[in-house]
């Protein structure tokens, strides 16, 4: 009988993982057709001269050794850094924050977590687009209350334009971090707390030794969609700043555009879009190689 047994739990796994193979293709699937062919396609597209109309003419690699010698993708990239860096200065302690207050058990703090989360869900040119209203020095929000302190020419400075950016996309993004963290916290044990209350540790106490070490796997999955999302930020810098003034906020996204459908090279733009491409899986991996493989930690952190 033992024996049987021993004979049909094999049988079951390889049962069960067969299943499992057949439910990934619906997966496999769309990941080939919605991202290997057209990652493919853009960078068959990088070695070809074309304009988006006319017929296309191979290109070789002069497309790949234009952009690699032209001064403004250092530049662009200068800008996509600084702009992924202070981005995550600013939101990662406010949405750690954020987090940590709404993951109290108060009836309240629901009600603020759906209230902090409205930003998200407004499109992104429209914010960009209300922001550049509020801020005009002329007809913003400064000239109508009379305030000098806002009546500051915000997008036409390089600093300050920069500054607007930050700002605004931490002020759409925070929620949405701040619901992660909230999660995650949430997930830790209660028992922790309450051990450490009973040592006499205080809530600052807690919350540097308790709370942020069990946030260590929940900060590296944040910090990738806040890298990834700031390489892929376009619509509302265009819409806001136009990459202005001069070059200020001139992201890869924002050159990435204007090379393809500004001036019509979409030879060029597609070399920087298999750049984007490399440089997010590089600080994907990266991000993962520094959040390592702690099983003790992984299973009590909650993300």
């Amino acid at each position: 009988m033992s024996a049987i047994t021993t004979a049909a739990r094999p049988a079951s796994k390889a049962g069960r993982g067969g299943s499992v193979a057949w439910m990934t293709i619906p997966a496999l699937v769309f990941f080939v057709g919605f991202a290997v062919i057209p990652l493919g396609g853009v960078l068959a597209l990088s070695f070809v001269t074309w304009d988006g109309i006319g017929a296309m003419s191979p290109a070789g690699l002069g497309n790949w050794a234009a952009i690699l010698s032209d001064p403004g993708l250092p530049h662009a990239l200068w800008v996509t850094f600084l702009l992924m860096a202070v981005s995550w200065l600013v939101q990662t302690p406010a949405s750690i924050l954020m987090g940590a207050f709404l993951a109290g058990r108060q009836r309240y703090r629901a009600v603020l977590s759906v209230i902090f989360f409205v930003p998200l869900l407004l499109s992104s040119a429209a914010l960009a687009i209300t922001y550049k209203a509020l801020l005009d020095p002329n007809f913003g929000l400064g000239a109508g209350l009379g305030i000098d302190l806002l009546i500051q020419d915000w997008l036409g400075d390089p600093v300050l334009a920069f500054s607007v950016v930050i700002f605004v996309v931490s002020w759409q993004y925070i929620p949405f971090h701040s619901l992660v963290y909230q999660g995650g916290i949430r997930q830790i044990p209660r028992s922790m707390y309450e051990a450490a209350e009973l040592d006499g540790a205080g809530r600052v106490r807690r919350f540097f030794s308790i709370t942020l070490p069990q946030l260590k796997y929940t900060i590296i999955t944040s910090s990738t969609l806040m890298v990834v999302g700031s390489l892929t930020l376009f619509d509302l810098i265009f819409v806001l700043t136009a990459g202005g003034p001069g070059d200020a906020t001139r992201v890869l996204a924002v050159d990435m555009y204007k090379r393809g459908f500004m001036a019509n090279l979409m030879g060029p733009a597609s070399v920087i879009a298999i750049i984007l491409v490399l440089v997010g899986l590089a600080l994907s991996l990266l991000l993962r190689r520094l959040g390592g493989r702690d099983a003790s930690h992984s299973q009590l952190e909650g993300a």
